[in-house]
């Protein structure tokens, strides 16, 4: 099969994945074997290969959005189903953590494409008990940005804490965020997007945003609530002084720039709040599809080739396109 792997991590400008063939990976007990029919290209993938995440397994196959079909079943999946494949790939289920319900905290948690193999390959293997059933109604490529994008995207806005028809700033617009946005504004929020790029704004305000500015500036009312998707903690203090008295800002990502001094009176008094997101839970997942099944989200992809994810990556890192990348074989 034809797969990617991580060499030595650094700029994706200069050439860290190697191209090359392998043999199929064996599924292990619990596991299921799965043939890639779509892997969404996600910032994480860009920080894995890059080093901004420490090396977990040296020459990982990235990928973590992996919509594919079963080979080899397990579990409650039989061949021919289709399944996905997201992040969370596995927990202990008996810490305390895990026994409170917030198994996403869990210190031995493990991640595709960081700990394990991952979607930049023809085939990748999964335990049956952390593959997602998925809703009807989406084509392949459609539904991999929801495996990640999409799950944490809501994960965000619940650690929001948006209020029923507040208002909510986004900082950023790419895969994840114009997933948030449809599902806040269906939920009866006004969305005001804060963002670099022209193809990044004019998709925003295609979806229904109530004002799209750059990400620096301020939005024209006081936000209820904010989610930051960008990696530039400079971005931090600029969306606490736009939050409302109680609101609170959620910060997406699984890797921040440093984040400049706060000024208290400015930023974090009257009870603004600010919060990080860590994964996701399986029953979060699985409430997010389920939310996405019964409301068609409209998924903005760019197809490469699963032969140009390097190329995908870079164009991710340099903002050349709006929505989210999605490799097929």
């Amino acid at each position: 099969m034809q797969v990617w792997r991580t060499g030595n991590p650094g700029p994706i400008d200069s050439g860290p994945l190697r191209s090359g063939r392998e043999p199929l990976p064996r599924p292990g007990a619990g596991e299921l074997l799965v043939r890639m029919l779509a892997c969404g290209v996600c910032r994480t993938d860009l920080h894995v290969v890059e080093g901004d995440l420490p090396v977990h397994h040296p020459g990982v196959v990235p990928g973590h959005e992996i919509v594919g079909e079963v080979v080899t079943g397990a579990g409650t999946f039989a061949a021919g189903d289709r399944v996905g494949i997201p992040w969370l790939r596995w927990t202990c289920g008996h810490c305390r953590y895990c026994l409170r319900g917030a198994e996403n905290l869990c210190p031995a948690s493990r991640y595709t494409g960081w700990d394990a193999d991952g979607g930049y390959a023809e085939y990748a293997t999964v335990p049956a008990d952390f593959a997602l059933p998925l809703p009807e109604g989406y084509g392949d490529r459609e539904l991999a940005p929801l495996l990640c994008a999409g799950i944490i995207g809501y994960h965000a806005l619940l650690r929001a804490e948006l209020p029923e028809h507040g208002v909510l700033g986004i900082y950023g617009f790419g895969g994840s965020a114009h997933l948030t946005a449809q599902v806040a504004l269906a939920r009866g929020a006004r969305v005001h997007v804060m963002t670099r790029g022209a193809a990044a704004r004019e998709l925003a305000a295609a979806l229904g945003a109530a004002s799209v500015q750059g990400p620096a500036d301020t939005p024209p009312e006081a936000l209820d609530a904010a989610v930051l998707f960008a990696p530039a903690g400079e971005l931090v203090p600029v969306a606490l002084a736009a939050l409302d008295a109680g609101g609170t800002l959620a910060l997406a990502g699984i890797h921040l720039s440093d984040v400049p001094p706060l000024n208290y009176q400015r930023h974090l008094f009257r009870e603004r709040q600010l919060r990080s997101v860590t994964a996701n839970t399986r029953a979060q997942a699985r409430e997010f599809l389920a939310f996405a099944g019964r409301h068609r989200l409209h998924v903005t992809t760019h197809r490469y080739d699963l032969g140009a994810a390097d190329a995908a990556l870079r164009d991710l890192a340099h903002g050349r396109f709006d929505g989210a990348a999605v490799l097929t074989p």
